[in-house]
């Protein structure tokens, strides 16, 4: 009977002792995928009773399974359209968690150089203009590279996705003729290309494809060991994505809307990278579930407090103090 009594007596006593008994349920961008992981691991081992599970299904995906209901909360890269918020039958807010870089990822055998990409080759590409990799376009961004006659085979997101937001977001705002032709959300009509589901198809897609040239999150081309180019700023630098160049991006937000819905490509600053942007989490202003509610921001107070230290790890850059302090104060606005 002591035996079976015990193990009772430890489960009645975590409540209290280790936190709260409760699970989370949230879906949405893969972009961040990688530090959500390590955040709701790290979260669950100082909290034994709770449990919060991620679906890495896409931003768009994201918000509607937030908008509808069937998740606890959403995340996203592409903030929610004002339609969006509208249509929703309850208030949800943007809660900023990193900073992270969209990198153009390819696969060019035989070509050793780190290759670089200016905004309007990058363009040029994805508009189905630039083709082969010996384009003169290129070239003129590579000089001295020797580069092969090889088709460029364009790889995008096949999925509603926050990264392709951040990436078709960059394009409208250095080709007028992307704005007009085809614009920006986390799903476009693509001129040309093939698509693959989240942030590991795109990344698997190029990795296997010689002649590939696509987007993806910076962690994902460096896990898969994928080269990706230097991008030409908006003060005319070859940069990066990285911890510093992102960090740089994100130094140029000086003041944050109230909201948190703010776009970051394209930033000025020398050491900024292009193509960078904030991330969100879409949690409900006002949870029906109590228990949920409580667990809900006592998790988002441990990310800024602890999870923002783990970041750099995986090569996102935290969120600035300044944006810490505001979220702060939008976190004590959650209701349950």
């Amino acid at each position: 009977m002591r035996r079976l009594l015990a193990p009772l007596l430890l489960c009645l006593a975590l409540p209290v002792t280790g936190g709260w008994a409760q699970n989370l349920n949230g879906a949405g961008a893969t972009f961040p995928y990688p530090i959500y992981s390590k955040w709701f691991n790290e979260y669950h081992k100082a909290h034994p009773g709770v449990e919060i599970n991620y679906q890495s299904i896409g931003s768009g995906g994201g918000i509607r399974q937030v908008t509808a209901g069937t998740v606890d909360f959403g995340a996203s890269d592409g903030p929610m359209t004002d339609q969006q918020l509208a249509d929703a039958k309850f208030k949800i807010f943007h809660i900023p968690t990193v900073l992270g870089a969209v990198v153009p990822a390819y696969n060019v055998p035989g070509v050793q150089a780190e290759l670089r990409f200016s905004p309007s080759t990058i363009a040029g590409i994805f508009l189905g203009k630039i083709s082969n990799w010996n384009d003169k376009a290129i070239a003129a961004d590579n000089p001295g590279v020797k580069l092969p006659d090889r088709s460029i085979i364009v790889v995008h997101r096949s999925d509603g996705s926050g990264t392709t937001y951040i990436w078709t977001d960059y394009l409208s705002k250095v080709s007028s003729e992307w704005k007009d032709q085809v614009g920006k959300g986390t799903s476009v009509k693509w001129p040309v290309g093939l698509g693959g589901k989240g942030n590991e198809g795109v990344a698997g897609m190029v990795r296997q494809m010689e002649g590939g040239f696509g987007y993806v999150e910076l962690i994902y081309a460096i896990q898969n060991k994928i080269p990706y180019g230097a991008v030409k700023n908006s003060s005319g630098e070859w940069v990066k994505g990285s911890l510093h160049s992102t960090t740089a991006a994100g130094g140029s937000v000086k003041n944050m809307p109230d909201d948190f819905r703010v776009s970051i490509t394209n930033p000025p600053g020398k050491d900024a990278y292009p193509i960078a942007s904030f991330t969100w989490l879409l949690v409900p202003a006002q949870f029906k579930d109590a228990a949920k509610g409580k667990v809900m921001v006592d998790f988002l107070n441990w990310m800024l407090n602890q999870g923002e230290s783990m970041v750099a790890q995986l090569d996102y850059a935290p969120l600035p103090d300044n944006v810490k302090d505001k979220v702060r104060a939008r976190i004590k606005e959650i209701r349950y």
